[in-house]
């Protein structure tokens, strides 16, 4: 007969691999951060700060309601954090020229840099992973972030 943990039906020994994988993921990400949070912090921001920077700088002239989808937060949530990164002069946030009633959102110069540092970081990082675990891992690696993304 097979074990079965209380609450989701797993045996113990695969809930046992499903938590390590979740621990996994936890302390990857960890990771992953740690290099831009350290830069963040000097700034006295956070990683929304950063969500926000790499999504413009992906889709400059990015709507703040396209914002407000793709981080999938609500307009509270977004406005603290990009009202003090135009402060910083590190996003700009203008009026559309087609539709005046839509602000549009690009980095400066300044934010640019920044946004580049940031991400330069979880790149190289990223390389060198998919590096020392070949292309078949890392393949495997972005079929699992895809599923997940989808949930």
């Amino acid at each position: 007969m097979i074990d079965r943990n209380k609450n989701t039906g797993f045996s113990d020994d695969r809930a046992a691999d499903l938590h390590e994988a979740m621990e996994l993921l936890f302390f990857s990400y960890r990771a992953f951060t740690a290099g831009p949070d350290r830069i963040l912090e000097k700034r006295g921001l956070n990683r929304v700060h950063h969500r926000i920077l790499y999504f413009v700088a992906r889709q400059p002239g990015l709507s703040v309601n396209d914002l407000l989808s793709v981080l999938d937060v609500s307009k509270q949530a977004l406005h603290i954090p990009l009202r003090q990164l135009v402060g910083m002069k590190l996003v700009q946030n203008d009026k559309s020229k087609l539709d005046g009633r839509v602000r549009e959102l690009r980095l400066t110069a300044a934010g640019r840099r920044l946004e580049s540092r940031l991400t330069g970081t979880q790149q190289l990082q990223l390389e060198s992973v998919f590096a020392d675990a070949g292309s078949e891992a890392e393949q495997g690696w972005r079929k699992t972030m895809q599923l997940l993304a989808q949930d």
